[in-house]
């Protein structure tokens, strides 16, 4: 009896890692950046349908800094000096808003399809369009559900636009959500945030070990 439950533990292990694997590859390869939908999809394509199977998002995270290094190498790290370069342009434009970088741009795992997301904090809701009309900056206007915590959620106003070739992600939330990041959707803690200085005390960081790293080959 106890022989058949580790076999049936150590199978759907097994089925969780491929599940993993699998949604990492559709994310990096069609762009998909919902974790969930990725999953499902994966699943699908697998042909593996028990709930016990499906990965966890930290796992699937995981997987696609694994596929990421493996597949993508330098493509993926100049997609993400790239973007983190502009973002930090982005945080300084929007410095009015207590502009933050969230999302895979400061996590690493950023690749040539992933917008650059930017929460900014304002309690006036026309704040944001007025200063994108006022820098001509043609927007279109989304909503997303952001859970505050465990007990509040809000529904944010979210402006997309293109700059320097890329796509960006500008949610709006009131000013003292400044206090509390939101909860991620991948493991439900406070999300990752970096300020402008932040983000550049990243880059120098990134930019010191790359040259250590030169000069130790």
């Amino acid at each position: 009896m106890h022989h058949a439950r580790q076999h049936a533990e150590t199978k759907t292990r097994e089925r969780r890692a491929r599940l993993a694997h699998e949604a990492a590859r559709l994310i990096a390869e069609s762009g998909i950046r919902d974790f969930h939908q990725a999953k499902l999809k994966a699943a699908q394509r697998l042909g593996i349908h028990d709930d016990a199977s499906l990965p966890r998002n930290r796992e699937i995270e995981d997987a696609l800094r694994e596929y990421q290094r493996l597949f993508q190498g330098e493509a993926q790290v100049n997609a993400l000096r790239q973007r983190r370069d502009a973002a930090l342009r982005a945080l300084e434009f929007f410095a009015p808003f207590d502009a933050r970088l969230v999302g895979p741009v400061l996590d690493g795992t950023a690749d040539a399809n992933a917008p650059v997301q930017l929460h900014l904090y304002t309690d006036d809701a026309e704040a944001v369009p007025r200063f994108l009309e006022d820098h001509r900056i043609p927007a279109e206007t989304r909503s997303r559900r952001m859970r505050l915590d465990r007990e509040r959620a809000l529904d944010c106003p979210v402006w997309l636009f293109s700059a320097e070739d890329m796509g960006f992600d500008i949610a709006v939330l009131p000013h003292d959500a400044l206090r509390q990041a939101p909860l991620s959707s991948i493991d439900e803690k406070p999300m990752r945030r970096a300020s402008a200085a932040q983000l550049q005390a990243l880059l120098i960081q990134e930019d010191l070990a790359g040259y250590e790293d030169g000069r130790a080959r």
